[in-house]
């Protein structure tokens, strides 16, 4: 039986800032299905994992250019352009961090996010310094769903994995810290997440605007 959880630990892109390549590659293509296809084949979710675990960008940039050299200026915009891929919080996300904050619950964040494009976020979004400690995938060389980097976070913060709460919006992530004796939540929407919250008594099921309206 999970003992009462004290911390929440947060992942970041899809759950508290909206991040997408499409949102740069809409303005490279004219062509839809195109553009999937060079998200598919090309800059794909794999390669882009890479440097998430610590692969140098120029590194990647180079390598992939020489393999699709016909692709190179858009290959290079992944980089050069990143944060065109960052469309802005998700508000209702960031709500709830900050109401865990003012009820005094711990809070972390656990990120698969290159050490080189990390620090240009952090510097954006002001909600992040809330965070007593953020584990950053490309800093530690190791990415989720390794067991490893959760480690990482649980040793480097004195975490009980048992009074620990942890989200994500990709499953394999959720089922690693499920493994790991955690309260394991997958993110949907923000909604779901207060309900989810509310049942483990984290917070109110009803948010500060909708009580000041009922």
């Amino acid at each position: 039986m999970h003992a009462v959880p004290d911390t929440v630990i947060f992942d970041l892109g899809g759950v508290l800032i909206d991040w997408n390549p499409r949102y740069l590659y809409r303005q490279l293509f004219d062509d839809e299905q195109a553009m999937e296809r060079f998200l598919a084949e090309v800059c794909h979710s794999r390669w882009n994992e890479q440097q998430d675990a610590g692969r140098p960008w120029d590194e990647a940039i180079r390598q992939l250019s020489a393999e699709f050299p016909e692709h190179a200026a858009r290959i290079a915009a992944y980089r050069t352009r990143w944060d065109e891929m960052l469309s802005g919080p998700i508000h209702d996300s960031v709500a709830i961090l900050h109401e865990l904050r003012e009820r005094g619950v711990r809070l972390y964040a656990l990120t698969n996010w290159s050490n080189e494009t990390f620090p240009l976020a952090f510097e954006r979004y002001t909600f992040l310094h809330v965070f007593e400690g953020i584990v950053v995938s490309g800093a530690e060389r190791m990415i989720k769903p390794d067991p490893a980097i959760f480690h990482v976070l649980l040793n480097r913060y004195g975490v009980d994995p048992e009074r620990a709460v942890f989200i994500d919006d990709a499953p394999r992530n959720v089922d690693a810290a499920a493994k790991l004796g955690m309260h394991a939540l997958h993110f949907r929407d923000a909604a779901a997440l207060r309900t989810e919250l509310a049942a483990l008594g984290l917070l109110d099921a009803a948010s500060p605007e909708e009580r000041q309206r009922g």
